[in-house]
């Protein structure tokens, strides 16, 4: 009887000493990070057959075991990697977001100050002064697109080297990972017991690589942790590790993204809407969604205000009398602004080469100029016997035409136009300049000599000195003849414009259209146009090989005017005039925006990002604090209720120490009767 005691009291010491180490280990490590609370688990001994019955043999320590809710930890992970995620897209946000809405660094003061010396300018256009001050205006605008520009450029710089630092820790993680898998499963093997702290470690090592980024886990036969990423991309197999590895991307070699490498040593490029979650998944998105966004606004904005400009400043005239007229050579400077030209490479070394012109769309007598620069790049084609197609790859439109002047009408929208006759069945490839607004500059002509920017207008008009009739006609509006082409000037003498009571005579051979009141029009080619149409409808406007005239009142017989280049333009504003007026006009997004109210809309939309991303962080902070607070209390180490514990496993090991003592004392009484 004594026996059996003994060792029930035995029992109760070591279960409850295992409890006292159990206990001072919890409270010990109750501000360990990722620490889980641990407890023992008891069960009865086997019982004793007696005559009076079973009896029992004491307690059993089965296992320490984790206090542990595998939902609860998954979850926190899953939102952990959500919060690392927003953290770093609201610090790279905040970055653009502080740039372009600076007041004094931002773009829409240098483009208020450009346009106001442009007027003043216009309004004094011999004054030397006036004309240097505009001038530095341009300057500063073109400083500011830069300095806008090279920042940005500076942050994706910034963001490849943290996205191949995010690629390491990841790596170090992983490899961690693996190392403890394979120190659990021999734990697990030796004794048959989960070893707590390594799995308590190996959790808290996937939950710092879901701070950079979001992974799955699915525990195998043997407790191995098998770690993904993307969509099944395995990451951690046992104690075998892929690596992640930051190579140039495909299509942009300045563009860093993410390979795995396996265990053969392959490369596989990741696409990056794969990569989720995490500091790396928040800079991918960041770059992809905003930077990339904002850099391509940013220079769709240069290029509309450089393609827009030029266009019409090359239909001006300097105030030397140079124009777009002028013999080569000459020194006219027809581009206010200067980027670079397309570069075009043929898919055949037997190609004749092409040229593209980068050039803005409109008519500048009806309407403004415009672009829809979309930055993409292109494919030309002109199929044997079939039309002429260009190919935008970024969305896979298809501009066509039967002719080559078709499709340079199809795609003057896009600011583009082929300047040569492409290779029957060859693909050209065309790419656009990139970093327009990094690179943007005035041009060093214009800089070098003011008197070349171009605020007169290249023709006059003189009404003849015995007409009798009302009629006036307007100055003339340089633009574009039917080919697309830029204006001619008629020589020195001009050309006259004769009416004989019943149409206007003039030279023929010209590219001359008549337009009249009800919108209809009549070709001039022949040298004359009637007056009135078959409607009744007079004459309100003709172009004469790209000059456009505006006709009023009512002329008789015998009264003309005349067609002439304008000789002494110093005092002349109305290109200047045109040009201002572009301020206000849609030329951006197809013409749908002005330059300043497209700039406005990116400020607005890295804005609205920015918020959005602020608002789902602090949304996404309050749950990792539930879930947090949720995992603590269940794997949470309580003080209060340890120090409780101390005292009931205390009292059990005292309550089993004094049973064997009492044991003991009736064996040495049994033992001394025996003697």
């Amino acid at each position: 009887m004594s026996t059996g005691m003994l060792s029930i009291g035995i029992t109760g010491i070591h279960a409850a000493q295992l409890g006292l180490q159990v206990t001072q280990h919890n409270i010990a490590n109750a501000n360990t990070t990722g620490y889980n609370r641990q407890y023992i688990q008891q069960s009865a001994g086997i019982p004793m057959q007696t005559g009076a019955g079973y009896v029992g043999s004491g307690a059993n320590v089965d296992s320490v075991r984790r206090a542990y809710d595998q939902y609860l930890t998954q979850q926190t992970f899953a939102v952990q990697s959500q919060v690392s995620e927003s953290d770093t897209l609201t610090a790279k946000l905040t970055q653009i977001d502080n740039l372009l809405a600076d007041p004094s660094a931002g773009l829409a003061p240098a483009i208020q100050d450009f346009f106001t010396g442009l007027q003043q300018l216009t309004a004094n256009p011999s004054l030397t002064s006036a004309r240097q001050s505009m001038l530095s205006s341009a300057e500063v605008l073109t400083s500011r697109f830069n300095f806008l520009a090279g920042r940005m450029s500076d942050l994706s710089g910034s963001v490849n080297g943290e996205i191949a630092n995010e690629m390491q820790q990841v790596n170090l993680y992983a490899a961690q990972i693996g190392q403890v898998n394979e120190q659990i499963t021999k734990a697990q093997a030796a004794s048959g017991q989960p070893p707590n702290d390594l799995l308590d470690m190996r959790d808290q090592l996937v939950a710092e690589l879901n701070k950079h980024i979001k992974v799955s886990t699915v525990e195998d036969s043997v407790g191995n942790f098998n770690v993904f990423i993307g969509n099944g991309q395995q990451l951690v197999v046992g104690n075998q590790v892929n690596t992640l590895v930051p190579v140039n991307s495909s299509s942009d070699p300045e563009r860093v993204v993410v390979a795995l490498k396996g265990q053969s040593g392959t490369l596989q490029e990741l696409p990056e809407s794969l990569i989720q979650g995490g500091a790396l998944g928040g800079l991918l998105r960041f770059r992809s969604e905003s930077l990339d966004s904002a850099m391509g606004s940013l220079d769709a904005i240069a290029a509309s205000l450089v393609l827009t400009f030029n266009a019409q400043h090359a239909l001006g005239q300097d105030i030397d009398g140079l124009n777009a007229n002028s013999p080569a050579g000459s020194g006219f400077a027809a581009d206010f602004f200067t980027i670079a030209a397309p570069t075009v490479v043929a898919d055949s070394a037997t190609a004749d080469p092409v040229s593209v012109s980068l050039q803005a769309s409109g008519d500048p007598a009806s309407g403004n100029f415009a672009v829809n620069w979309t930055g993409s790049d292109y494919v030309l084609r002109h199929a044997a016997g079939g039309d002429y197609t260009l190919t935008r790859t970024s969305d896979g439109t298809v501009f066509s035409g039967t002719t080559l002047a078709e499709l340079n009408t199809a795609i003057a929208g896009d600011g583009l136009r082929i300047d040569d006759e492409p290779t029957v069945d060859v693909n050209y490839q065309i790419r656009p300049p990139q970093d327009i607004a990094l690179n943007l500059q005035v041009n060093s002509d214009i800089v070098a000599d003011t008197a070349r920017i171009a605020i007169a207008a290249p023709s006059i008009t003189t009404l003849g000195s015995n007409n009798s009739g009302s009629l006036t006609v307007s100055q003339g509006i340089a633009g574009f003849k039917s080919d697309g082409s830029r204006y001619s000037l008629p020589g020195a003498g001009g050309v006259t414009f004769a009416y004989n009571g019943t149409a206007l005579s003039f030279p023929a051979g010209a590219d001359v259209t008549a337009h009249y009141a009800d919108g209809t029009t009549a070709d001039g080619a022949s040298g004359t146009v009637n007056w009135q149409n078959a409607g009744g409808s007079k004459i309100e406007r003709i172009t004469y090989n790209g000059i456009t005239l505006d006709l009023s009142g009512n002329p008789v017989n015998g009264d003309s005017f005349k067609l002439l280049p304008n000789v002494n333009g110093v005092a002349d504003n109305r290109n200047g005039v045109r040009l201002a007026a572009l301020q206000t006009q849609n030329t951006t997004d197809g013409g749908k925006s002005t330059y300043q109210t497209s700039y406005a809309s990116l400020v607005s939309k890295v804005g609205s990002e920015t918020r959005q991303a602020k608002v789902t962080g602090e949304a996404q902070t309050a749950l990792l604090e539930q879930s947090e607070a949720a995992r603590s209390a269940v794997s949470g180490v309580n003080l209060d209720e340890e120090a409780a514990n101390l005292i009931k496993y205390q009292q059990a090991y005292q309550a089993s120490a004094k049973a064997l003592q009492i044991s003991t004392s009736l064996f040495d009484t049994l033992l001394g009767i025996m003697n």
